[in-house]
């Protein structure tokens, strides 16, 4: 499982024009699903983002979990960033788990995100184009392999 974090003032995902799911300050992550991934994996990912210290605190050190300044989360699925570049220009995307379970394992984080952290998890729409709106605050991204496959 791949995901990338950005702290940001504000985020929304489009959908055929018109907004989706939109928050305020938080978290949006784009999470990429493996075929190698399983449940186990899902709750290790979840276990190592809830509670995350990535805010500042008052003497500007990251010390401050989004739930701590009351953010919010948007998850957005994305497949492509189980891609593998190793070879050619052209990328491939055999390491991505494919629908219905990698929805199925998509599903599961953003419950257990909610219920791990007590917030509310707003997702944008899967297998769907879609056009992610993100206002980086810092900025400040970092980026989570968790049961990664080593090819990507």
């Amino acid at each position: 499982m791949r995901a990338v974090l950005q702290r940001v003032t504000r985020g929304a995902v489009h959908v055929d024009g018109a907004v989706h799911a939109a928050i305020g300050r938080g978290l949006v992550i784009l999470l990429g699903v493996e075929a190698v991934d399983t449940d186990a994996v899902v709750a290790a990912a979840v276990k190592k983002i809830a509670g995350l210290r990535i805010f500042d605190d008052d003497a500007g050190r990251m010390n401050r979990s989004n739930e701590d300044v009351g953010g919010e989360y948007l998850v957005v699925s994305q497949f492509t960033l189980c891609a593998d570049l190793s070879r050619g220009k052209r990328p491939s995307f055999d390491p991505a788990m494919k629908p219905p379970e990698s929805e199925r394992l998509y599903l599961a984080f953003t419950e257990q995100l909610g219920a791990a952290t007590g917030r509310p998890v707003k997702t944008g729409r899967f297998g769907a184009s879609m056009t992610v709106e993100i206002h980086n605050d810092g900025p400040a991204t970092f980026v989570i392999g968790i049961g990664c496959s080593p090819t990507a």
